[in-house]
């Protein structure tokens, strides 16, 4: 399986070349379907599987252009490091659409 076969926009594509990723983690394959036919799941995976992609790639995929300035998309985490790897890996994705990322964390000022 490929990222291609998961029927994904083609920001999404150019910046997953980018990245150099070609095929989905096994997480990825799983969660994907899953997550875009709207039901909830949870997942357990090994640190360095590719969960974060497996929530982002689903929820980017379906995300639409709005004028309006209140957040479209939220995603809520536990610690201040995974506010940065979310950050940054949200950064990394959208590279081809036009959207804004933000992330705040307690202990200092948003």
């Amino acid at each position: 399986m490929t990222f291609d076969s998961l029927n994904l926009n083609k920001p999404l594509l150019n910046a997953l070349g980018d990245l150099s990723l070609e095929k989905p983690t096994v997480i990825q394959e799983r969660a994907f379907p899953v997550i875009m036919s709207g039901i909830d799941l949870v997942g357990i995976a090994q640190t360095g599987t590719g969960k974060t992609f497996a929530y982002l790639l689903p929820c980017l995929n379906q995300w639409k252009y709005s004028k309006e300035k209140a957040p479209t998309i939220l995603i809520l985490v536990p610690t201040r490091e995974l506010v940065a790897q979310v950050v940054d890996n949200v950064s990394k994705l959208t590279e081809y659409m036009n959207l804004r990322v933000g992330g705040a964390y307690g202990g200092t000022n948003i």
